[in-house]
């Protein structure tokens, strides 16, 4: 999955090496992407009836309710955030295209809402699996893997746009907020 996304956000570098049809492969790849995204997610939803017996000891609260509460207030502002990205991003979320101009919304304030909504649902749902073993791996793999996937995307957006997303780099936080004087 997450080898087939960084793979998708380097439509500009692959054009180098494999000329116009790296548009078209940038959005096969971040399909097969989603799609090996949505495996994950049903992996994590299989924990209902597959639980691990050695690491199933390992409960967020024998009452399931604080679990699924705390899945709730995670995933509520994290959905709220990742529909604002997509929304701005509109079809480039999906199929990378040669003609984007640079994004606008909530990109005027973080480059990347999209990841900062997705990836902590990840956690949230391991919440409501009420597994701290599945909230320590998801965690472990958004430390590891958003700041991988920052540093291809956004090599690749300098070749894109240039000066002008330089620019937009100092004054706007790459996942939360820069506070300007």
């Amino acid at each position: 999955m997450g080898y087939l996304y960084i793979l998708s956000i380097q439509p500009v570098t692959r054009v180098e090496k494999y000329g116009e049809k790296a548009w078209n492969q940038c959005k096969r790849f971040r399909s097969i992407g989603g799609l090996f995204e949505l495996i994950s997610v049903v992996n994590l939803l299989l924990w209902i009836w597959f639980p691990l017996p050695l690491v199933n000891l390992w409960i967020v609260n024998p009452n399931i309710w604080v679990g699924i509460t705390s899945a709730i207030l995670i995933a509520v502002p994290c959905c709220i955030i990742m529909f604002l990205g997509i929304k701005a991003a509109g079809s480039e979320t999906l199929s990378p295209s040669k003609d984007t101009e640079m994004y606008g919304g909530i990109y005027r304030y973080i480059r990347h809402p999209q990841s900062l909504g997705e990836f902590p649902l990840f956690i949230a749902i391991s919440f409501a699996l009420n597994s701290w073993f599945l909230v320590l791996i998801s965690l472990l793999f958004i430390i590891i893997y958003i700041p991988i996937m920052i540093y291809y995307e956004e090599k690749d957006l300098v070749k894109r746009f240039g000066d002008k997303y330089r620019e937009y780099q100092k004054i706007t936080g790459a996942l939360f907020p820069k506070f300007r004087r």
